[in-house]
């Protein structure tokens, strides 16, 4: 029996190998490729986990965004601005720093300002898309729904 840290995963690797490098060469001059060969995976393992170098920082938002959506897509509580309100909170919940975290703390270092803002508005466009449809189905007009969800 081993004692000490956990064995990473290949996709907890494949993120650091990439962190290390956008601070080391920037983010676009970082490859895939630089990134599989720092990390000690074949270009299918980086595939297996990430669409591109891009999903690296933002998979775990991704996934919690996605989370999101399922659950105010099935709830069918009476109140749905309170439930748009809980669903949000619950966003951060359990959250410990990942790559996104490293990105935006370091984006000048790695050169991710631009990738931060561009990649950034499609996740709060996600998400205002998200509220405005619980808010919709709840029975709210589509504009008031919309600038709800753009306000959220």
């Amino acid at each position: 029996m081993s004692t000490g840290r956990p064995r990473a995963t290949s996709r907890d690797v494949i993120a650091e190998a990439a962190c290390e490098l956008f601070l080391e060469q920037g983010f676009e001059g970082t490859t895939v490729a630089d990134i599989t060969r720092r990390a000690g995976v074949s270009r299918s393992s980086f595939f297996n986990y990430f669409t591109s170098k891009s999903d690296v920082l933002w998979a775990g938002l991704d996934e919690r965004v996605a989370a999101l959506a399922t659950r105010l897509a099935a709830d069918e509580g009476a109140d749905a601005s309170a439930s748009v309100a809980a669903s949000l909170a619950a966003l951060g919940d359990d959250f410990a720093p990942d790559s996104l975290a490293l990105a935006v703390v370091n984006a000048a270092a790695m050169g991710l300002d631009d990738e931060l803002e561009r990649e950034g508005g499609l996740r709060r466009s996600r998400i205002a898309a998200t509220v405005a449809a619980r808010l919709e189905a709840a029975g709210s007009d589509p504009i008031t729904a919309e600038v709800a969800g753009a306000a959220h």
